[in-house]
């Protein structure tokens, strides 16, 4: 006796006209809007506060390490490519970017591929936060702070003399750690599920061309919060 596949990732047929949608991707595109807000109204403070601000604001490349975080950007960047590149391997059958045994299936391949690039995508997002862990302890050790700068620090002194405005610095390092602290929770929320499914389903073979709904959601979910990442990087290290 067979069993027909269904496949879940299209509406059955015949069906009313809907949004073409399930459910739980749907649920990733509400989350996401209030995601959407919530960066805004970070971003946007962080913009008023700055050019509101009673003074000189702290010029970032005096204070932050920019070469490190544009290196740690471009990685975070590249796993947006390996995301989509697993979520290519299942949903569109390209597996063929591997060469496996002779006589190897295709869904061997699929699945190869998938594991693949999925296992990339969590290394590379757990190493953005690492070396995101890495700039804060370098910035905590040379003075900055939450609440401003350390005193008898690095930093400290080039208050003292003149380099950096004393008005202006609480505010830099509040917003600066509040901003990049929210992105890189999101950035370990987003590594924690990906190794779950990762451990749970992509190794199990859970995962097919008739059911990929974790790989699209979790890759909505990371796309965003590498867009969002762009934006922090331009507005507070390069501006």
């Amino acid at each position: 006796m067979t069993h027909a596949t269904v496949d879940v990732m299209r509406p059955p047929y015949p069906t009313e006209r809907g949004l073409d949608v399930y459910n739980t991707k749907l649920g990733m595109w509400v989350f996401l809007a209030s995601e959407v807000m919530f960066f805004t109204a970070l971003i946007g403070s962080y913009i008023i506060l700055r050019f509101g601000a009673p003074g000189e604001w702290a010029r970032p490349g005096i204070v932050l390490n920019i070469p490190v975080t544009a290196i740690n950007t471009f990685l975070l960047i590249c796993s947006s490519v390996t995301m989509v590149k697993a979520y290519a391997t299942v949903a569109d059958g390209e597996g063929h970017f591997f060469r496996l045994r002779p006589g190897a299936r295709l869904s061997e391949r699929l699945d190869f591929g998938l594991k693949f690039w999925m296992l990339a995508t969590i290394i590379i997002g757990a190493t953005f936060v690492s070396i995101q862990v890495y700039e804060y302890l370098h910035l905590v050790h040379r003075g900055l702070l939450p609440s401003g700068v350390r005193e008898g620090s690095e930093l400290a002194e080039l208050v003292a003399n003149g380099t950096l405005p004393a008005a202006t610095m609480g505010l830099f390092g509040s917003s600066f750690y509040t901003m990049t602290g929210f992105h890189g929770f999101h950035v370990t929320c987003g590594v924690i599920s990906m190794a779950y499914l990762y451990f749970t389903k992509t190794l199990r073979g859970k995962y097919s061309q008739q059911d990929y709904r974790g790989i699209e959601t979790i890759g909505l979910y990371w796309h965003f919060v590498d867009l969002v990442w762009i934006i922090l990087f331009t507005i507070v290290y390069l501006i």
